[in-house]
């Protein structure tokens, strides 16, 4: 039985993970700070834990190695984000989105690194974002963590292969609570119409990514990042396709 940490896990993408997981017979532990609503199942232990505190951490990670005796997957998953025009950042919401997103997964690769080195096998996953690889309006810090995330993704895998394998999936729209929190019914669909594929992915959707990466199908992927979109980034960016998109029914 392998055991597999989450961060993140009590909803959205994080929730589905844990559940795709566990339902594959994982033991699953859940790290976040807000409890799950439900049950997740026999197969999953919640651990209320502030990936910020590279300290708390790394006594979470420990423990949970001392108990199960290993620490086989590794999935840096938490995440926050708040819709904001650069003139209007406040340094404490950036400071936190920073320490949340970024830190929180070197922090959290970090000493799990330090576990599977000394295992000598292990892998190590997190959730980026296409916001990552361009430019996206109203979330300028969120998408400088997200450039980070799959900057430590090639790092991690240079300097701990072939011991330890790191990847990192890059979803475009998902449907999560996050999502819906800062997204009218109007966006909503306003994104799905520059989306190729027509519509938001289900979590579900990433968490399957996630769940291969980790399998041994994935055994020779290290160092990269999976682009989960739906077509959005294909050949443009997202400004670029509902122009293109325009130009083509005005010429029909």
């Amino acid at each position: 039985m392998r055991t597999i940490v989450v961060t993140g896990g009590s909803s959205g993408i994080g929730r589905a993970t844990v559940e795709r997981f566990a339902h594959a017979g994982d033991r699953v532990v859940n790290l976040d700070i807000v409890e799950p609503d439900g049950d997740q199942g026999e197969l999953v232990t919640w651990v209320r834990c502030d990936v910020a505190d590279w300290q708390a951490v790394n006594d979470t990670l420990t423990q949970i190695h001392r108990d199960h005796g290993s620490l086989d997957v590794v999935i840096a998953n938490a995440g926050i984000s708040v819709r904001h025009g650069v003139l209007d950042i406040s340094e404490k919401d950036a400071r936190r989105i920073v320490d949340v997103n970024l830190l929180g997964t070197l922090g959290l690769w970090r000493s799990a690194a330090r576990l599977m080195a000394d295992q000598d096998t292990g892998v190590l996953l997190a959730t980026a974002s296409v916001n990552g690889r361009r430019g996206y309006p109203n979330y300028a810090d969120y998408n400088a963590t997200k450039a980070g995330v799959i900057a430590l993704t090639q790092t991690f895998a240079l300097e701990l292969s072939p011991r330890v394998r790191v990847a990192c999936v890059s979803p475009g729209a998902v449907l999560t609570p996050m999502q819906l929190a800062e997204y009218t019914g109007e966006m909503l669909a306003d994104v799905n119409a520059r989306i190729p594929a027509g519509r938001h992915a289900d979590p579900s959707e990433i968490a399957s990514a996630f769940f291969y990466l980790a399998s041994p199908d994935a055994a020779f992927l290290t160092g990269q990042e999976l682009v989960i979109d739906g077509g959005e980034t294909a050949g443009a960016t997202t400004a670029e396709w509902g122009s293109a998109e325009r130009h083509t029914a005005e010429r029909a």
